[in-house]
């Protein structure tokens, strides 16, 4: 570290992925560093959003994998005269999984917390505010406390949307915060919003045994995402029993009794035992000082931000969902490191949308990464364009997964890898390979021509790649 440098105090107003982590590096960087959590650190990424849904996914997609390999693979119950594993001999204690996801999110919080804590992270809990443009105003349950700083970072994150005619009880109508109070697997479940986290959890509860019907306003679910996976997921919905309502608005829900009741927007009533809406966030930005002190706000509420973290505020910074930047933890996170190395004039790369790899978590999943086939066809790009269906995985028909394929996108002319799709079983892993290739710039055959295991599902990356080769 440069002799010279003074060490500036930074404080952070919020510990999801966007505050942890810019706290962490901060400190790591030798900034003195105070973080302002009202909640858990790890914020809704870690409580009540990602990691215990991830977490509910991962047991539904277990069982959906046993129920449907069950027959092919030779599973049976007993002994030798056993029954198959098929979905009603599968059941899935909703109590026990509430409790271990719950669990895991906090033994996740605190694991981040002891960390910033032995970084020497000061932690202070309380509901803060933007007194000016160096000063948080903190509620703590001891007073009210300022810290003057010589930058602030927000990361306040963000909660749920509700339609006003559909108000969450925690019981019937229910967010995606509250739906882990479940004690018993929804009977009938009615899930609002066919977008990534609609989508995802139509397809973790009708794996655990629910009855699942998805209403969207769209044509198809996870409309902007890929066409194909899109098509592909919905015929999978299908024959799991999936019922999905396209072009279907939901005006209205309410409580029946034991039950709920959805109005579409022609009139027609869908009942169930529980709703789940699922219509986006609104940004935590309300009441925390920003109009007074001049952040700028964008549509929505979000905090306007430039690719290096900014706000329209000299020292005020922000990061994660707060700024509607990109909805990803992995953002979030990155928007944090950038916002430090700004401040503390260290090395640092502006954000860069284009390279940043999502997954979509149902099963099977959806992930992508770079431009897509849509900038191609529409003329935006010049590309090539390779699809690779799994079924001809050799590793993929052993383990009884083949609903899924590679796409992979490389640039005419030059052949550098500018996107990919992935979908199939461990996508999310699957992408990082490709991601890589578009970062850094490589050519299909730099993918091609590296040695893939064979029988894996990684050898389709590189399949598809060689089908991309020109010859030269």
């Amino acid at each position: 570290m440069n002799p010279d440098f003074a060490a500036p105090h930074i404080a952070i107003l919020g510990g999801g992925p966007g505050g942890y982590e810019a706290a962490s590096v901060a400190s790591s960087l030798g900034a003195q560093v105070t973080l302002v959590e009202r909640a858990g650190l790890g914020g809704s990424a870690v409580l009540t959003d990602v990691v215990p849904s991830k977490t509910l996914i991962a047991t539904s997609d277990l069982m959906t994998r046993v129920e449907e390999a069950s027959s092919a693979l030779g599973l049976r119950f007993g002994d030798t005269s056993g029954e198959l594993l098929t979905r009603d001999k599968l059941r899935a204690d909703l109590g026990v999984v509430n409790d271990r996801l719950l669990g895991l999110a906090r033994q996740q919080s605190a694991d981040i917390r002891a960390g910033l804590e032995s970084q020497g992270v000061r932690i202070v809990m309380g509901s803060g505010r933007l007194a000016d443009s160096r000063t948080l105003e903190v509620e703590t349950a001891g007073g009210t406390e300022r810290i003057e700083a010589d930058a602030v970072i927000l990361a306040v994150g963000a909660h749920p949307r509700e339609l006003p005619t559909a108000r969450p009880d925690g019981e019937r109508i229910l967010n995606w915060a509250q739906i882990y109070s479940l004690e018993e697997l929804p009977e009938e479940l009615i899930v609002v919003g066919s977008g990534v986290t609609g989508a995802e959890f139509a397809s973790a509860y009708n794996g655990l045994g629910s009855n699942v019907t998805l209403i969207s306003s769209r044509d198809r679910v996870l409309p902007g995402n890929d066409p194909d996976g899109a098509e592909l997921l919905e015929k999978v919905f299908e024959r799991r029993g999936v019922r999905v309502l396209s072009r279907s608005r939901a005006e209205a829900v309410e409580r029946t009794g034991d039950g709920v009741a959805v109005t579409l927007s022609d009139g027609t009533k869908v009942t169930g035992s529980h709703c789940l809406v699922c219509v986006g966030s609104i940004p935590n930005t309300a009441g925390i000082g920003l109009e007074e002190v001049g952040v700028a706000l964008g549509e929505g509420g979000h905090i306007k931000v430039d690719g290096v973290s900014r706000t329209t505020v000299p020292n005020v910074y922000a990061a994660g969902d707060c700024t509607g930047v990109l909805a990803l933890a992995s953002v979030a996170a990155m928007q944090g490191r950038i916002a430090v190395a700004h401040i503390l004039g260290d090395q640092l790369t502006p954000l860069n949308l284009g390279h940043v790899a999502s997954n979509i978590f149902t099963s099977p999943e959806i992930a992508s990464v770079g431009v897509s086939e849509d900038d191609v066809a529409s003329g935006r790009i010049a590309g090539d364009v390779v699809t690779l269906r799994l079924k001809s995985n050799a590793r993929a028909k052993m383990r009884n997964t083949t609903d899924g394929f590679v796409k992979i996108i490389s640039r005419k002319g030059s052949g550098t890898v500018i996107g990919a799709v992935v979908m199939g079983s461990n996508a999310s892993e699957l992408i990082f390979g490709l991601a890589l290739a578009v970062e850094q710039k490589l050519h299909v055959d730099d993918v091609a021509n590296t040695y893939a295991v064979y029988p894996s599902l990684s050898g389709s990356l590189a399949e598809a790649a060689r089908r991309l080769h020109v010859h030269r």
